[in-house]
């Protein structure tokens, strides 16, 4: 253990006095959620806290609504230790049923209006992120080292053409003064309250973003036959999108989804184009230029067929969260003795993605998953536990996290971050 027994009583104590700022920060961030690149508020009210903890810089605007708070130790260390919060929330229509539940429909946002909810716990991590600030800075003269606070936007991805995201960040030169030795996080999950969940090796997937574009020709619906109707192409490919998963090997997961159709005109009109907007995500990132190939043979030749064109554009590319088992090694420890052996399990690998990949890959680290939910684990299941509210994924309007369940979060953060600070240098 590399931290003193007095550092540990003292960053306990932090914890107690800061949770129940913790929880209304929570609260206020749910109520009030952005989309993508919109952060303003969010990033408003972020810096503000950071503020408020004291900390010696707080950088503002950078890839749009990024947010990074530096703490210096008071202790010689060359140490860096980065936590990573992410701040966008997701157009969704909240159902959680909590009495601080999001309201907020945005009217202007491409593609909208909106309903917007953090339907995938950024609040959680944006909550426990500013908390963990409060408590290391209370405790700064005991550290040696630098400590980043990271708030990052952007990460479900930006709209349209936008720039944004972790590699945004990365761009803007977040980290180049001073540059992280570490990169944690964690992702709050349907898993049970305060189990941690990791893997090693690739724990989330390769990704990116496809647009494809069918084009035909537009005329009024009572001549269809004076006009090409890409309509039908678009739906011939968003049903045979469920095949390319047979083009790759059947033990490396992987899906091809459309989630947002775009069209023109209305009811009694043949458009022009229709627009497919939708996700590719693989385990092993050696198969997305299979599986992008494969779509984009699939998008023209079915296009082909009624008549049509498709244009077919991958963007947004983001890698897969590798947790080596070098750090895990490193973190989990830690870990451990803020849960306990027994709620620290291995989890499969998952297709979800999160742009955090971009920032262990540049600096190394670890990014967890951390259960704050009403269930339990029987065998290899997730099951709601009898008298609970039951399980609600990640994007889901029922998604919910127990308050309760971030204490233990915050002190995951803290000891992690004092522990990598206080290491022996090598």
């Amino acid at each position: 253990m590399n931290v003193a027994d007095g550092l540990l009583d003292a960053l306990e104590q932090q914890v107690v006095q800061v949770t129940d700022d913790m929880v209304a920060w929570r609260h206020h961030l749910h109520a009030h959620p952005e989309l993508s690149n919109r952060e303003e508020q969010t990033a408003a009210f972020v810096a503000d806290r950071l503020r408020g903890a004291g900390l010696d810089e707080v950088r503002t605007g950078i890839a749009g609504h990024g947010v990074v708070g530096v703490l210096r130790g008071g202790l010689p260390g060359s140490r860096v230790a980065a936590l990573r919060a992410d701040m966008d929330a997701l157009p969704v229509l909240e159902e959680s049923a909590v009495g601080f539940a999001s309201k907020v429909v945005d009217e202007a946002y491409p593609g909208g209006p909106f309903p917007v909810a953090h339907a995938c716990g950024h609040d959680c991590h944006m909550a426990t992120a500013l908390a963990a600030a409060h408590v290391l800075a209370a405790v700064r003269d005991r550290l040696p080292g630098t400590v980043l606070f990271v708030f990052q936007p952007a990460e479900e991805g930006p709209p349209g053409d936008e720039p944004g995201g972790a590699r945004a960040m990365l761009d803007a030169g977040a980290f180049d003064d001073p540059v992280p030795t570490m990169v944690f996080g964690r992702h709050v999950s349907p898993l049970p309250r305060g189990v941690v969940g990791y893997r090693a090796g690739h724990q989330y997937a390769a990704s990116c973003r496809v647009r494809i574009t069918v084009e035909g020709r537009q005329t009024h619906g009572s001549t269809p036959w004076l006009g090409i109707d890409p309509l039908p192409a678009a739906a011939e490919i968003i049903a045979a999108t469920g095949q390319i998963y047979r083009q790759v090997p059947a033990y490396n997961p992987i899906t091809v989804s459309i989630g947002h159709v775009e069209d023109q005109g209305r009811f009694n009109i043949v458009g022009e184009r229709v627009t497919l907007w939708g996700t590719t995500r693989c385990i092993e990132p050696g198969d997305m230029a299979t599986v992008q190939a494969n779509l984009r043979r699939l998008a023209e030749h079915h296009a082909a067929a009624y008549g049509c064109t498709a244009t077919v554009v991958f963007d947004q590319d983001v890698p897969p969260v590798d947790n080596t088992e070098e750090w895990l090694a490193r973190v989990l420890p830690a870990v451990r003795r803020v849960v306990g052996r027994d709620r620290v399990v291995e989890v499969p690998p998952t297709l979800g993605y999160d742009d955090v990949s971009v920032f262990t890959a540049a600096f190394g680290g670890v990014y967890l998953i951390y259960g704050v939910q009403d269930t339990e684990v029987v065998g290899s299941e997730i099951v709601p536990l009898p008298d609970g509210r039951g399980i609600a994924p990640n994007h889901s309007p029922r998604f919910y996290a127990d308050d309760a369940a971030l204490v233990d979060c915050l002190r995951i953060h803290v000891r992690v971050l004092a522990e990598h600070l206080h290491a022996q240098e090598g």
